[in-house]
C-alpha cells in the first residue's frame, strides 16, 4: 500500500469523527448527573455546539448542587424541575435557522422536549451514542420523519 492509500484507508467515517467532538464538547457540562454534548453539522461543517448547564448568569449545579437530586426525581422525569438548559437546546439556539436540513450529533437520546425543538428547527438527521431513560423523544422524531442513527 502506498502512502496516499494508507492515509485514505485510515480516515474514520464522518459520523465517528463528529461523535468524538461531541465527547469533548460534553466535558464543558456543569451538570452533576450527566455530561451531554451536542453538535449541529451541515455539509460537513460545524454550525454550532452545545452542552448542558445552567442558564447564563446563574450558578452552576457544580457549585450549588442538583435540584433534581435534592427532590429525588428520577432520570427522564419532571424536566421542568431542572435548572439546566439541555445540550441540544443550546446547540439549536446557537445554530438558529442554519439548523434547517442539518444533522445533530449527541451522546444521548434526546428527551421529548428537545425532540420537539429538533423537529421544529428542521433538523433532518440525529446521530446518537449512549442512552436515556425517556425514549418518547425518539418516537416523536420517528413520527416526524427525522432519520435516527445510533452508534
Amino acid at each position: 500500500m502506498q502512502q496516499g492509500e494508507r492515509e485514505k484507508a485510515a480516515r474514520i467515517p464522518w459520523d465517528e469523527y463528529w461523535m468524538k467532538i461531541v465527547k469533548d464538547v460534553a466535558t464543558r457540562s456543569t451538570c452533576i448527573r450527566r455530561q451531554i454534548g451536542a453538535l449541529v453539522v451541515k455539509k460537513n461543517v460545524i454550525i454550532s455546539t452545545g452542552y448542558n448547564g445552567a442558564p447564563r448568569g446563574f450558578p452552576h449545579c457544580l457549585e450549588v448542587g442538583c435540584r433534581r437530586d435534592k427532590l429525588k426525581i428520577p432520570s427522564g422525569e419532571r424536566h421542568e424541575e431542572c435548572l439546566g438548559v439541555h445540550a441540544e437546546q443550546n446547540a439549536l439556539l446557537q445554530a438558529g435557522r442554519d439548523a434547517e436540513g442539518a444533522t445533530l450529533y449527541e451522546n444521548a437520546f434526546p428527551c421529548k422536549i428537545c425532540a420537539k425543538l429538533i423537529i421544529n428547527a428542521g433538523v433532518k438527521r440525529v446521530v446518537m451514542s449512549g442512552e436515556y431513560s425517556d425514549r418518547e423523544g425518539l418516537k416523536y422524531l420517528q413520527q416526524a420523519g427525522v432519520e435516527l442513527v445510533h452508534l
